[in-house]
């Protein structure tokens, strides 16, 4: 089952405050991004965000499950309507995970 588009928008409102938040569509759901570095991922109109350190001392309750079936455990994020607490669990997500990686030029 596809995320709900209207639910990924909200997602990206959520975390607003953390920085520039956009979703990309992939794979049938989306990643989602904050400055060009992905953090996590909406899928099956669930939040998930990639386990840090910094992220799960942020948590108010740590529940690991896949996104999806065959997928690394996330950090499922239950309590998306406090933007203050979900922005601020993005930021603290973002500063642990590494740059990302320089695309290479197509020759």
């Amino acid at each position: 089952m596809a995320s709900n588009p209207d639910f990924v928008q909200y997602i990206v409102d959520q975390c607003g405050k953390a920085g520039d938040i956009t979703a990309r569509k992939m794979f049938g759901d989306y990643g989602v991004y904050c400055n060009g570095k992905i953090f996590g991922l909406v899928s099956d109109n669930g939040f998930y965000v990639k386990p840090t350190e910094a992220g799960r001392q942020m948590l108010r309750s740590v529940d690991l499950r896949p996104p999806y079936e065959g997928a690394k455990p996330y950090f499922y994020i239950e309590d998306v309507d406090d933007s203050d607490y979900v922005s601020a669990l993005v930021r603290a997500t973002c500063t642990d995970l590494p740059e990302p990686k320089p695309k290479s030029k197509r020759k």
